[in-house]
Protein backbone atom coordinates (compact mmCIF):
# COMPACT_ATOMS: atom_id res chain seq x y z
CA UNK A 1 0.00 0.00 0.00
CA UNK A 2 2.07 2.75 -1.17
CA UNK A 3 -0.97 2.94 -0.65
CA UNK A 4 1.31 1.10 -1.01
CA UNK A 5 -1.54 3.81 -0.33
CA UNK A 6 -0.42 0.99 -1.56
CA UNK A 7 -2.34 -0.33 -1.50
CA UNK A 8 -2.30 2.78 -3.11
CA UNK A 9 -6.08 5.78 -0.11
CA UNK A 10 -5.10 4.51 -1.81
CA UNK A 11 -1.01 1.43 -1.85
CA UNK A 12 -4.04 0.08 -2.38
CA UNK A 13 -2.71 0.62 -3.35
CA UNK A 14 -1.86 3.43 -2.06
CA UNK A 15 -2.76 1.45 -3.10
CA UNK A 16 -9.85 -0.42 -4.69
CA UNK A 17 -3.63 2.04 -3.74
CA UNK A 18 -3.62 3.77 -2.87
CA UNK A 19 -8.08 -0.10 -5.68
CA UNK A 20 -6.34 1.18 -2.60
CA UNK A 21 -5.59 3.72 -4.76
CA UNK A 22 -11.76 8.15 0.15
CA UNK A 23 -15.19 8.81 -0.10
CA UNK A 24 -14.94 10.14 3.10
CA UNK A 25 -11.43 11.75 2.41
CA UNK A 26 -12.58 11.54 -0.91
CA UNK A 27 -10.38 9.44 -2.81
CA UNK A 28 -7.83 7.13 -1.67
CA UNK A 29 -7.35 3.60 -1.67
CA UNK A 30 -3.87 3.84 -1.69
CA UNK A 31 -2.69 0.24 -0.50
CA UNK A 32 -5.43 -0.59 -2.68
CA UNK A 33 -5.23 2.00 -5.46
CA UNK A 34 -7.83 4.56 -5.25
CA UNK A 35 -11.06 4.64 -5.62
CA UNK A 36 -11.15 7.77 -6.56
CA UNK A 37 -14.23 9.60 -7.59
CA UNK A 38 -14.36 11.27 -10.88
CA UNK A 39 -13.77 14.67 -12.12
CA UNK A 40 -12.82 15.79 -15.71
CA UNK A 41 -10.24 17.90 -14.78
CA UNK A 42 -10.18 21.36 -16.35
CA UNK A 43 -12.20 22.19 -18.93
CA UNK A 44 -9.18 22.62 -21.66
CA UNK A 45 -8.26 18.78 -21.41
CA UNK A 46 -8.46 16.56 -24.28
CA UNK A 47 -9.98 13.59 -24.40
CA UNK A 48 -9.25 10.46 -24.35
CA UNK A 49 -10.12 10.14 -28.25
CA UNK A 50 -8.40 13.42 -28.79
CA UNK A 51 -5.03 12.34 -27.26
CA UNK A 52 -4.86 9.35 -28.70
CA UNK A 53 -5.02 5.27 -27.76
CA UNK A 54 -2.31 3.80 -25.45
CA UNK A 55 -0.43 2.85 -29.27
CA UNK A 56 0.04 6.52 -29.34
CA UNK A 57 0.51 7.71 -25.71
CA UNK A 58 -0.86 11.36 -25.75
CA UNK A 59 1.48 14.61 -26.21
CA UNK A 60 -0.13 17.43 -25.12
CA UNK A 61 0.23 20.19 -22.87
CA UNK A 62 -3.45 20.23 -23.37
CA UNK A 63 -2.90 17.46 -20.17
CA UNK A 64 -1.35 20.46 -18.09
CA UNK A 65 -3.08 22.99 -15.96
CA UNK A 66 -2.01 26.31 -16.86
CA UNK A 67 -0.43 26.58 -13.04
CA UNK A 68 1.45 23.56 -13.20
CA UNK A 69 4.73 25.24 -14.20
CA UNK A 70 7.38 22.63 -12.68
CA UNK A 71 6.02 20.55 -16.01
CA UNK A 72 6.30 20.32 -19.57
CA UNK A 73 5.10 17.84 -22.75
CA UNK A 74 2.58 16.04 -20.22
CA UNK A 75 1.67 13.04 -21.57
CA UNK A 76 -1.19 10.53 -20.61
CA UNK A 77 0.41 6.44 -20.97
CA UNK A 78 -2.71 4.81 -19.50
CA UNK A 79 -6.56 4.90 -20.55
CA UNK A 80 -8.69 3.38 -18.36
CA UNK A 81 -8.94 1.45 -14.88
CA UNK A 82 -6.74 2.27 -12.13
CA UNK A 83 -3.12 2.42 -12.49
CA UNK A 84 -0.70 3.54 -9.95
CA UNK A 85 2.65 3.78 -8.45
CA UNK A 86 4.56 3.50 -11.72
CA UNK A 87 8.31 3.56 -11.15
CA UNK A 88 11.54 4.08 -13.51
CA UNK A 89 14.01 1.46 -14.50
CA UNK A 90 17.40 2.20 -13.05
CA UNK A 91 18.18 3.08 -17.14
CA UNK A 92 15.10 5.74 -17.41
CA UNK A 93 13.62 3.47 -20.57
CA UNK A 94 10.92 1.90 -18.45
CA UNK A 95 8.42 1.98 -16.18
CA UNK A 96 6.46 -0.57 -13.92
CA UNK A 97 3.05 0.04 -12.31
CA UNK A 98 -0.09 -1.72 -11.08
CA UNK A 99 -3.52 -1.90 -12.23
CA UNK A 100 -6.91 -2.69 -11.82
CA UNK A 101 -8.61 -3.31 -15.24
CA UNK A 102 -11.12 -5.98 -16.18
CA UNK A 103 -10.29 -5.45 -19.62
CA UNK A 104 -6.31 -6.32 -18.82
CA UNK A 105 -7.65 -9.37 -16.85
CA UNK A 106 -7.02 -7.98 -13.63
CA UNK A 107 -10.00 -7.60 -11.46
CA UNK A 108 -7.71 -6.15 -8.82
CA UNK A 109 -4.46 -4.55 -8.65
CA UNK A 110 -1.86 -6.90 -10.53
CA UNK A 111 1.74 -5.77 -12.32
CA UNK A 112 2.30 -4.60 -15.57
CA UNK A 113 5.71 -2.58 -17.83
CA UNK A 114 5.94 -0.74 -20.52
CA UNK A 115 8.24 1.46 -22.15
CA UNK A 116 8.13 5.81 -21.47
CA UNK A 117 6.60 5.84 -25.34
CA UNK A 118 3.88 3.28 -23.82
CA UNK A 119 2.45 0.15 -24.72
CA UNK A 120 1.23 -1.25 -27.88
CA UNK A 121 -1.16 -3.43 -28.62
CA UNK A 122 -4.39 -4.10 -26.16
CA UNK A 123 -2.47 -4.28 -22.98
CA UNK A 124 1.29 -3.75 -21.60
CA UNK A 125 2.42 -7.13 -20.44
CA UNK A 126 1.65 -8.66 -17.03
CA UNK A 127 4.27 -9.92 -14.88
CA UNK A 128 2.71 -10.73 -11.53
CA UNK A 129 0.34 -14.01 -11.29
CA UNK A 130 -2.95 -12.61 -11.95
CA UNK A 131 -3.93 -14.26 -9.22
CA UNK A 132 -4.56 -12.67 -5.89
CA UNK A 133 -3.87 -9.20 -5.35
CA UNK A 134 -0.13 -7.35 -5.58
CA UNK A 135 1.25 -4.01 -5.11
CA UNK A 136 4.37 -1.86 -4.90
CA UNK A 137 6.33 -3.04 -7.81
CA UNK A 138 10.20 -1.69 -7.98
CA UNK A 139 12.64 -2.64 -10.97
CA UNK A 140 16.23 -4.55 -9.72
CA UNK A 141 19.43 -3.54 -10.65
CA UNK A 142 19.80 -4.29 -14.38
CA UNK A 143 16.17 -3.78 -14.87
CA UNK A 144 16.02 -7.45 -16.37
CA UNK A 145 13.55 -8.07 -12.83
CA UNK A 146 11.48 -6.29 -10.76
CA UNK A 147 10.43 -6.94 -7.02
CA UNK A 148 6.36 -6.79 -5.43
CA UNK A 149 4.60 -8.06 -3.19
CA UNK A 150 1.75 -10.10 -3.86
CA UNK A 151 -0.89 -12.33 -1.75
CA UNK A 152 -1.18 -15.24 -4.38
CA UNK A 153 -0.12 -17.73 -1.70
CA UNK A 154 -2.64 -17.22 0.52
CA UNK A 155 -5.12 -17.91 -2.77
CA UNK A 156 -6.21 -17.20 -6.42
CA UNK A 157 -8.93 -15.26 -6.00
CA UNK A 158 -8.32 -11.00 -5.23
CA UNK A 159 -9.06 -10.83 -1.66
CA UNK A 160 -11.71 -9.16 -0.26
CA UNK A 161 -12.24 -5.21 0.55
CA UNK A 162 -12.70 -5.00 4.13
CA UNK A 163 -16.39 -2.62 4.83
CA UNK A 164 -16.33 1.00 5.76
CA UNK A 165 -15.92 0.57 10.21
CA UNK A 166 -17.75 3.09 11.85
CA UNK A 167 -18.88 5.27 8.74
CA UNK A 168 -15.11 5.87 7.96
CA UNK A 169 -12.94 4.20 5.20
CA UNK A 170 -10.32 1.62 5.83
CA UNK A 171 -7.71 0.25 4.56
CA UNK A 172 -7.06 -3.96 4.29
CA UNK A 173 -3.62 -5.33 5.92
CA UNK A 174 -3.88 -8.50 4.01
CA UNK A 175 -1.78 -11.06 6.09
CA UNK A 176 -1.14 -13.15 3.01
CA UNK A 177 1.41 -10.14 1.35
CA UNK A 178 4.69 -11.44 0.54
CA UNK A 179 7.65 -9.71 -1.10
CA UNK A 180 8.83 -11.40 -4.39
CA UNK A 181 11.57 -11.35 -7.64
CA UNK A 182 10.34 -11.83 -11.02
CA UNK A 183 11.89 -11.50 -14.13
CA UNK A 184 10.29 -9.54 -17.13
CA UNK A 185 8.59 -12.78 -18.37
CA UNK A 186 6.49 -12.96 -15.20
CA UNK A 187 8.48 -15.99 -14.01
CA UNK A 188 9.02 -15.77 -9.80
CA UNK A 189 12.78 -16.32 -9.57
CA UNK A 190 12.68 -15.49 -5.63
CA UNK A 191 10.48 -14.82 -2.68
CA UNK A 192 12.43 -12.43 -0.64
CA UNK A 193 9.68 -12.61 2.92
CA UNK A 194 8.21 -15.84 4.42
CA UNK A 195 7.49 -14.11 7.45
CA UNK A 196 3.59 -14.77 8.80
CA UNK A 197 2.05 -11.42 8.20
CA UNK A 198 2.11 -8.36 5.89
CA UNK A 199 5.38 -7.70 4.24
CA UNK A 200 4.71 -5.52 1.36
CA UNK A 201 5.37 -1.40 0.41
CA UNK A 202 8.99 -2.56 -1.06
CA UNK A 203 11.41 -0.42 -2.67
CA UNK A 204 15.16 -0.12 -3.40
CA UNK A 205 18.12 1.96 -2.62
CA UNK A 206 19.63 3.61 -5.63
CA UNK A 207 22.85 1.59 -5.08
CA UNK A 208 20.48 -1.87 -5.66
CA UNK A 209 21.92 -3.01 -2.33
CA UNK A 210 19.36 -2.80 0.20
CA UNK A 211 15.74 -2.78 0.42
CA UNK A 212 12.89 -1.11 2.70
CA UNK A 213 9.57 -2.64 3.30
CA UNK A 214 6.45 -2.39 5.96
CA UNK A 215 5.99 -5.13 7.97
CA UNK A 216 3.55 -6.51 10.96
CA UNK A 217 6.54 -8.85 12.17
CA UNK A 218 6.95 -7.11 15.30
CA UNK A 219 2.99 -6.65 15.81
CA UNK A 220 3.27 -3.08 14.17
CA UNK A 221 3.30 -1.66 10.92
CA UNK A 222 6.88 -0.92 10.70
CA UNK A 223 9.94 -0.01 8.74
CA UNK A 224 12.29 -2.88 7.71
CA UNK A 225 15.28 -3.20 5.63
CA UNK A 226 17.34 -6.01 3.92
CA UNK A 227 19.99 -6.62 2.32
CA UNK A 228 18.56 -7.84 -1.61
CA UNK A 229 20.61 -11.13 -0.96
CA UNK A 230 18.36 -11.56 2.27
CA UNK A 231 20.69 -10.53 4.39
CA UNK A 232 21.38 -7.68 7.58
CA UNK A 233 17.13 -7.93 8.54
CA UNK A 234 17.07 -4.75 10.16
CA UNK A 235 13.94 -2.92 12.35
CA UNK A 236 13.96 0.50 11.54
CA UNK A 237 11.17 2.01 13.02
CA UNK A 238 9.41 0.93 16.63
CA UNK A 239 6.72 3.79 17.37
CA UNK A 240 3.25 2.70 17.69
CA UNK A 241 1.49 3.71 13.92
CA UNK A 242 1.68 2.87 10.31
CA UNK A 243 5.01 3.82 9.01
CA UNK A 244 5.16 3.12 4.87
CA UNK A 245 5.50 3.96 1.65
CA UNK A 246 9.36 4.46 1.93
CA UNK A 247 11.58 5.50 -0.15
CA UNK A 248 15.66 6.15 -0.13
CA UNK A 249 16.90 9.46 -0.79
CA UNK A 250 19.23 9.84 -4.32
CA UNK A 251 22.57 9.73 -1.58
CA UNK A 252 21.04 6.12 -0.12
CA UNK A 253 21.51 7.74 3.25
CA UNK A 254 17.90 8.32 4.31
CA UNK A 255 14.28 7.12 4.16
CA UNK A 256 11.32 9.18 3.64
CA UNK A 257 7.89 8.03 4.48
CA UNK A 258 4.17 8.51 5.78
CA UNK A 259 3.14 7.58 9.20
CA UNK A 260 0.00 7.83 10.97
CA UNK A 261 0.81 8.92 14.99
CA UNK A 262 -2.08 7.58 17.20
CA UNK A 263 -1.41 9.89 20.49
CA UNK A 264 -4.36 10.03 22.84
CA UNK A 265 -5.16 7.04 24.54
CA UNK A 266 -8.48 6.88 22.28
CA UNK A 267 -6.51 7.43 18.64
CA UNK A 268 -4.18 4.22 20.13
CA UNK A 269 -6.72 2.05 21.13
CA UNK A 270 -8.96 2.66 18.42
CA UNK A 271 -5.53 1.93 15.81
CA UNK A 272 -5.02 -1.53 17.84
CA UNK A 273 -7.71 -2.35 17.74
CA UNK A 274 -8.67 -2.00 13.67
CA UNK A 275 -4.91 -3.70 13.22
CA UNK A 276 -6.04 -6.56 14.85
CA UNK A 277 -9.17 -6.68 12.52
CA UNK A 278 -6.55 -6.21 9.63
CA UNK A 279 -7.23 -2.88 8.76
CA UNK A 280 -5.99 0.72 9.15
CA UNK A 281 -7.67 4.26 8.86
CA UNK A 282 -5.74 6.40 6.47
CA UNK A 283 -7.43 9.74 7.29
CA UNK A 284 -4.47 11.38 9.63
CA UNK A 285 -0.82 10.97 7.92
CA UNK A 286 2.10 12.88 8.58
CA UNK A 287 5.55 12.97 6.22
CA UNK A 288 8.72 12.06 8.18
CA UNK A 289 12.35 11.51 7.56
CA UNK A 290 15.09 9.86 9.18
CA UNK A 291 18.89 7.72 8.44
CA UNK A 292 18.91 4.36 6.92
CA UNK A 293 19.03 3.22 10.34
CA UNK A 294 15.98 4.88 11.96
CA UNK A 295 18.34 7.57 13.53
CA UNK A 296 17.81 11.49 13.36
CA UNK A 297 14.16 10.75 13.36
CA UNK A 298 12.47 14.50 12.03
CA UNK A 299 9.13 15.10 11.03
CA UNK A 300 8.66 16.85 7.89
CA UNK A 301 4.98 17.27 7.96
CA UNK A 302 2.65 19.33 10.12
CA UNK A 303 -0.52 19.89 7.73
CA UNK A 304 -3.55 17.71 9.29
CA UNK A 305 -5.49 15.72 6.99
CA UNK A 306 -3.76 12.88 4.64
CA UNK A 307 0.23 13.59 3.32
CA UNK A 308 1.01 10.74 1.80
CA UNK A 309 2.99 9.27 -1.13
CA UNK A 310 7.01 10.82 -0.54
CA UNK A 311 9.46 11.00 -3.25
CA UNK A 312 12.77 12.22 -2.98
CA UNK A 313 13.38 15.30 -5.53
CA UNK A 314 16.57 14.54 -7.20
CA UNK A 315 18.56 17.25 -4.84
CA UNK A 316 17.85 15.27 -1.99
CA UNK A 317 16.84 18.65 -0.34
CA UNK A 318 13.10 18.38 -0.86
CA UNK A 319 10.04 16.26 -1.55
CA UNK A 320 7.21 16.11 -3.15
CA UNK A 321 4.14 14.08 -1.80
CA UNK A 322 0.38 13.96 -2.27
CA UNK A 323 -2.19 15.36 0.41
CA UNK A 324 -5.72 16.91 0.78
CA UNK A 325 -4.84 19.44 3.35
CA UNK A 326 -5.55 22.28 1.64
CA UNK A 327 -9.30 21.59 0.25
CA UNK A 328 -11.82 22.12 2.79
CA UNK A 329 -13.69 18.34 3.37
CA UNK A 330 -10.47 16.65 2.28
CA UNK A 331 -11.96 15.12 -1.10
CA UNK A 332 -9.10 16.39 -3.60
CA UNK A 333 -5.35 15.59 -3.56
CA UNK A 334 -2.71 17.51 -5.40
CA UNK A 335 1.16 16.87 -5.27
CA UNK A 336 3.20 19.11 -3.44
CA UNK A 337 6.50 19.72 -2.96
CA UNK A 338 8.50 21.09 0.63
CA UNK A 339 12.24 21.21 1.66
CA UNK A 340 13.15 18.37 4.06
CA UNK A 341 13.11 21.12 7.21
CA UNK A 342 9.26 21.78 6.45
CA UNK A 343 9.86 25.11 4.80
CA UNK A 344 9.56 26.08 1.21
CA UNK A 345 5.36 24.08 0.54
CA UNK A 346 4.53 24.87 -2.98
CA UNK A 347 1.56 23.32 -4.60
CA UNK A 348 2.60 21.38 -8.30
CA UNK A 349 -0.52 20.20 -9.65
CA UNK A 350 -3.62 21.27 -9.67
CA UNK A 351 -6.49 18.66 -10.61
CA UNK A 352 -9.73 19.09 -9.23
CA UNK A 353 -10.23 15.38 -8.08
CA UNK A 354 -6.51 13.19 -7.43
CA UNK A 355 -2.77 13.36 -7.82
CA UNK A 356 -1.03 11.67 -6.50
CA UNK A 357 2.65 8.93 -6.59
CA UNK A 358 5.20 11.29 -7.79
CA UNK A 359 8.49 9.70 -8.90
CA UNK A 360 11.44 11.12 -10.71
CA UNK A 361 13.58 9.40 -13.20
CA UNK A 362 16.75 8.89 -12.05
CA UNK A 363 18.45 11.48 -13.91
CA UNK A 364 15.73 13.91 -12.56
CA UNK A 365 14.61 14.99 -16.03
CA UNK A 366 11.00 13.41 -15.94
CA UNK A 367 8.13 12.88 -13.56
CA UNK A 368 5.76 10.29 -13.51
CA UNK A 369 2.58 10.23 -11.61
CA UNK A 370 -0.83 9.12 -11.12
CA UNK A 371 -4.37 11.35 -11.71
CA UNK A 372 -7.79 11.67 -12.48
CA UNK A 373 -7.65 14.19 -14.75
CA UNK A 374 -8.99 13.62 -18.89
CA UNK A 375 -10.89 10.73 -17.66
CA UNK A 376 -14.15 11.92 -18.93
CA UNK A 377 -16.19 11.93 -15.77
CA UNK A 378 -15.21 8.10 -14.89
CA UNK A 379 -13.16 6.95 -11.42
CA UNK A 380 -10.13 6.05 -13.72
CA UNK A 381 -6.66 6.95 -12.62
CA UNK A 382 -4.07 6.95 -14.86
CA UNK A 383 -0.43 7.50 -15.58
CA UNK A 384 1.21 10.39 -17.04
CA UNK A 385 4.85 11.39 -17.46
CA UNK A 386 6.17 15.04 -17.83
CA UNK A 387 9.35 16.82 -18.39
CA UNK A 388 10.73 18.47 -15.02
CA UNK A 389 11.54 22.43 -14.73
CA UNK A 390 12.46 23.40 -11.71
Amino acid sequence: MRLHFENSVWRVSLQEKLSMKIQLFGLLAVLLLLSACGGAGSTDQTTQDEAGTSENASVADTLRYEQEANLKNLRQLTFGGDNAEAYFSFDNSKLVFQAANEAWDAPCDQIFYMPLSGYTGERPPMLSTGKGRTTCSYFMPGDTTILYASTHLGGDECPESPPVVNGKYVWPIYESYDIFVADLEGNIKQQLTDHPGYDAEATLSPDGSKIVFTSTRSGDLELWTINTDGSELTQVTDELGYDGGAFFSPDGTKLIFRASRPKTEEEQATYKALLAQGVVQPTEMEIFVCNVDGSDMQQITDLGGANWAPYFHPSGEKLLFSTNHHVEGGRQFNIFSINLDGTGLKQVTFDKTFDAFPMFSYDGKYLVFSSNRNNGGTRDTNVFLAEWQD
